[in-house]
């Protein structure tokens, strides 16, 4: 599986990011993958791979870049919880920092870098992404609803961008929840507000989940999860990207 580490240009500098494509050429749809908290590591680099799998052009930026190169915090191989709340200790800072303004304009750049890829098919793309990763993926589709054709968030605050937001949006959305992060009465809240909106989505809670339950490097991993985002994720980029 051919694979690149790419420095992307921004109105703030130089992000660093990391690239997955297909074996044999050609042009493939071009799918922007935003990572959990944590970053860019040996986990997000592996899912990115199994994507370009699939026959999609992956690009999983390091948003938090101006900090300085991934991963800006030093990470165990697992993240156990024992480890977390030192590394959250210097995470939240940075996430503080990254404020909307930030998201939009960085969304500007990588969009534009991902889809003048000579790997990349003309046409629309997708946005997927984890934990805070699934807010930025919305913001990025509501920024760009001409060029965003599928938007994905997986154990993120996804509702966090609101209903006025979410009237924007003309992607095909899947959103899959942790048992953790959100009841069964705010995932109705959340739904109406995707029905008002005239959203085409699917947004279901995973059975026996927690927050990050994609990440095999954490405690928070469930196996089957994982294998049902998978097949959620991959029948949303068919059904929207396959003539790309």
């Amino acid at each position: 599986m051919p694979t690149k580490t790419l420095q992307i240009s921004t109105t703030d500098g130089q992000a660093d990011a990391f690239a997955a494509f297909p074996d044999g050429g050609g042009r493939h749809p071009g799918v922007l993958m935003y990572a959990d908290g944590f970053g860019i590591r040996p986990v997000l680099r592996e899912m990115a791979r199994e994507l370009a799998g699939h026959g999609y052009y992956v690009l999983v930026p390091n948003f938090f870049y101006r900090q300085g190169p991934a991963p800006v915090v030093e990470l165990p191989e697992h993240i156990g919880e024992e480890a977390r709340p030192a590394i959250f200790a210097q995470l939240m800072p940075l996430i503080e920092a990254h404020t909307t303004e930030r998201i939009l304009r960085d969304a500007d750049a990588y969009l534009r870098f991902l889809t003048t890829q000579p790997e990349v098919s003309a046409g629309p793309v997708a946005v997927t992404g984890y934990c805070i990763g699934g807010l930025l993926a919305v913001r990025t589709a509501v920024a760009h609803p001409g060029q965003v054709a599928a938007v994905a968030g997986f154990h993120g605050p996804v509702g966090a961008v609101g209903p006025d937001s979410l009237s924007k949006i003309t992607a095909q959305v899947h959103f899959g929840h942790a048992e953790t992060d959100i009841t069964p009465e705010a995932l109705g809240e959340l739904n109406q507000a995707l029905d008002a909106a005239g959203v085409d989505y699917t947004s279901e809670i995973y059975p026996g989940t927690v927050h990050g339950f994609t990440m095999s490097d954490t405690d928070a991993f469930n196996p089957s999860a994982l294998q049902r985002h998978w097949d959620r994720l991959l029948l949303l980029l068919d059904r929207t990207l396959a003539n790309s």
